[in-house]
């Protein structure tokens, strides 16, 4: 009988560049073993483009990436980190490869060479009827109105290669040589350069032709990542051979996938991985809508936690603040006395079926040449068309798994012929096909819907919908605003009951804003009011014209600004404000750029971060929240760090780590200054929360100031005491941490603490500070303990005991922190 494969109790995700090799994961790791991580989460390893700051644009699946610290890098890290006692959790990326470079990628070059007759060429996912036996490819530059293929004249033979620009294509054997003799002797470069491109197995085409013409699959629209087909099975050996070796060798423990939703079959996969690993710890990216579940028959052990994140966001937001914030965003966008969810609902379908005729518009044109002849009087295949785009459009998760999940379709099929009644007869017909698994159509168009829900909604209305900025997050619905106790508890015994390994996070190299930065915007749902004063007077200060966006962007600003009274970088807050614009793309795009509204863009990061009005109005507002966002900041890392679930630290989130969007979310981590406060909490050093300051203006009382130098010392002290004592809990007493049920809080408060026990250790949690102070703080609330003897983790103290009455004050409990962990007297020896 076989030992049961490890399951980590907790990660740390590193990612992994050329700057940030394996060798500085490994000088890292005393630093994280005293922190507490259990297992090291590593970003990507396979050789990859070069350059590549994330490492999901794999060009060689055979090695480890030479930039990233290569074979021996990784060798030498698994051993530290199993001599210390843990393990490593890979990320592998089996949907697509890297083609932006054609000669780093061999199977991409071969591909390019030979054609339909390359040994790869059923590795790519390519419609060779479509392209005329040739691989379309979206490279050239914009030609004249007269000739589109203008760019063609810059192409160039150079030793026995097509060259144009930077770009590099190989040639197919005999065609240089075919295409000279043909020439004659008198051709120029440029009329033989043409020759030979015309005798290729590709075709170098316009890059703005590549949204309707492209005939390979890509990521998403992503020209330079192209779909890979593992579900065969030569495709799946050769692209995971280097990877079944780490797990061979004992190098690896666990695998992340990425992307599964891609994939032709996720399920077949992962039970492929399943029997090839031997059952290793298995997660798999898959962003869950409302009231969706991870399909119970997959091979895998759970989520990489996108679903915990929503919910913990929402508990903290406070209800109270939804109808003026709603008043605000409805008052900018148009939307005035509509409701909310409904406005959201409208705008996704827009904004996917927008995709879906646009961006993906190839994607959509494949899957009707799957179908030919369906609609017999429509020759031409519009009206098919239309109605896929319109199925796409109307789909309400990002796929399904047929037969699981039929019912999504049915939900779409009968909203699209509510939307567009002159499409039922091409909806009708479509059904039954795309309902049958084995059917090409019905197998692509799964594959496809999960592409349009992405790029529609998180690439694009999450930029456009403001109700509130920290709501719009991956695997979140920005229509629902918050979630009370009841139904947060539920959800977390449920997590436990069906999927207790799965994965819970906070943040990602994928979400829009980390989870220090959504801490402090959900404090504005408690002062919605001040919040609209505010934001009047900064668009009156710095108008962009465009309502819904300026609000986003503002309220992510107050977010991300730094709590010691310093501003936020221009750079930074430029770099994201223009990525947003774009993205949202209601007034400037990636490739239809206004230079005007990009500049007013610029100038509005200068003055914002600069000495003015502008920058004094955020500061206010920043200030007023600075304190509550900190509770917010540690209330929320507690709760995900002892939820049901394996819980993941994204690096440098142990202590306030505002980041925003990629690039910025894999900035540099000083892990030097973090291990040093960490030895001063273990060396007996106890963060105290700052008493507030006097103002000269005679503030509001109600508002108390606080030196900023002092705020941030006890917010970067007491989130990394946080997270060292839950992560060393959870490694070294997992007894601890192996069941859930809420706790009983009584008293007028009681609304604004959470409580849980999870078999031994106990969490609870503020949340709505703001509001509590202004209701006279905690009074006589109390929250119902075991009776035994329980110690605050983070102070020592000591609670409860056989001869209490099992209530403990919560002014008691949180006279030091917002918040506390509870273990057993008895039990409690952590190293």
């Amino acid at each position: 009988m076989t030992s049961p494969q490890p399951v980590p109790a907790s990660t740390y995700r590193l990612q992994l560049t050329a700057d940030f090799t394996l060798d500085r994961a490994r000088q890292t790791l005393p630093y994280l073993r005293d922190l507490g991580v259990d297992w090291l989460y590593l970003s990507p390893m396979l050789g990859s483009e070069e350059g590549s700051t994330h490492g999901y644009d794999v060009v060689d699946p055979t090695q480890v990436d030479d930039a990233r610290g290569g074979e021996s890098g990784l060798r030498e890290l698994a051993e530290a980190v199993h001599s210390a006692g843990g393990g490593i959790l890979a990320d592998i990326v089996p949907n697509h490869v890297g083609v932006a470079t054609p000669k780093d990628n061999a199977w991409w070059w071969d591909l390019l060479k030979h054609g339909r007759a390359s040994k790869y060429a059923t590795a790519f996912d390519i419609d060779w009827e479509a392209g005329d036996s040739r691989i379309w490819l979206p490279v050239l530059g914009d030609g004249t109105e007269e000739d589109p293929e203008a760019e063609l004249s810059r192409l160039r033979i150079v030793e026995g290669e097509l060259h144009y620009y930077e770009n590099v294509y190989p040639l197919a054997p005999g065609t240089e040589d075919a295409a000279r003799s043909a020439a004659g002797p008198g051709a120029g470069e440029e009329q033989l350069a043409r020759a030979v491109h015309e005798l290729q197995n590709y075709r170098l085409m316009p890059w703005r032709e590549a949204d309707e013409n492209l005939n390979y699959r890509r990521f998403f629209a992503v020209n330079s990542l192209a779909g890979v087909r593992v579900e065969i099975p030569r495709v799946f050996s050769e692209t995971h051979r280097e990877i079944l070796s780490w797990i061979r060798d004992g190098l690896v423990d666990g695998l992340r996938v990425d992307h599964p939703d891609g994939l032709a079959d996720p399920g077949g996969y992962f039970e492929n991985l399943r029997q090839a690993t031997g059952g290793v710890y298995l997660l798999g990216e898959k962003i869950l809508e409302g009231g969706e579940r991870m399909p119970a028959a997959w091979a895998v052990d759970g989520t990489t936690g996108y679903d915990a994140l929503g919910e913990i966001e929402r508990v903290l937001t406070d209800p109270a603040g939804a109808a003026e914030l709603d008043e605000v965003a409805g008052r900018l966008g148009g939307w005035a006395g509509t409701d909310a969810e409904a406005v959201w609902a409208e705008m996704i379908h827009g904004t996917k079926r927008a995709v879906a005729d646009g961006m993906l518009r190839s994607e959509v044109e494949r899957l009707a040449r799957l179908v030919p002849g369906l609609l017999p009087e429509d020759a031409e295949g519009e009206r098919l068309q239309d109605a896929l785009a319109e199925l796409l459009a109307c789909f309400p998760v990002y796929r399904s798994y047929l037969p699981t999940g039929r019912h999504h379709l049915d939900d779409a099929a009968t909203d699209a012929v509510r939307r567009r009644p002159d499409l039922s007869e091409a909806v009708e017909a479509l059904l039954p096909l795309l309902a049958d698994p084995d059917h090409p159509i019905g197998e692509r168009f799964q594959q496809t819907s999960g592409m349009v829900m992405a790029k529609g909604v998180e690439d694009t209305a999450f930029y456009r919908y403001t109700r509130l900025a920290s709501l719009n997050e991956v695997g979140g619905d920005p229509s629902s605003f918050a979630l009370d106790l009841a139904r947060f508890h539920a959800l977390q015994g449920d997590r436990q009951a069906r999927m207790p390994r799965t994965m819970t996070t906070l943040s990602t190299h994928d979400t829009k804003r980390s989870e220090d930065v959504r801490a402090r915007i959900d404090v504005l749902s408690e002062i919605p009011g001040q919040w609209a004063a505010t934001l009047d007077r900064l668009m009156e200060l710095a108008p962009l014209g465009d309502g819904p966006f300026e609000k986003l962007l503002w309220e992510t600003i107050i977010g991300a600004w730094p709590v010691d009274g310093t501003a936020l970088q221009t750079g930074r807050l430029a770099e994201y404000a223009l990525k947003a614009a774009r993205e949202a793309a209601t007034r400037t795009t990636w490739t239809e750029q206004d230079p005007e509204f990009e500049a007013a863009i610029a100038d509005l990061a200068e003055r914002a971060t600069g000495t003015g009005e502008l920058r004094a109005e955020i500061q206010a507002l920043a200030d007023r929240i600075a304190a509550a966002g900190v509770v917010n900041q540690v209330s929320m890392k507690l709760i995900q760090l002892t939820l049901p679930g394996v819980p993941d630290v994204y690096q440098g989130t142990e202590i306030p780590f505002p980041t925003l969007v990629d690039p910025d979310n894999r900035r540099p981590v000083d892990f030097a200054e973090r291990a040093a406060l960490l030895g001063r909490l273990d060396g007996g050093w106890a963060p105290e929360f700052p008493a507030a300051v006097e103002t000269e203006d005679g503030a509001d009382a109600g508002a108390p100031e606080y030196d900023g130098g002092a705020l941030a010392e006890y917010a970067a002290g007491l989130k990394l005491l946080v997270t060292s004592r839950a992560l060393r809990a959870r490694r070294e007493h997992p007894e601890w941490f192996n069941r859930y049920q809420e706790l009983d809080v009584i008293g007028e408060a009681a609304d604004h603490a959470i409580a849980f026990t999870r078999g031994g250790s106990i969490t609870v949690a503020t949340r709505w500070p703001l509001g509590l102070d202004d209701e006279g703080g905690w009074g006589e609330a109390a929250v119902v303990l075991p009776r035994q003897a329980m110690v605050d983790l983070l102070t020592g103290r000591r609670f409860g005991g056989a001869h209490t009455d099992g209530t403990t004050r919560l002014a008691e409990l949180f006279e030091h922190h917002p918040v506390a962990l509870l273990v057993p007297e008895d039990g409690n020896t952590l190293r």
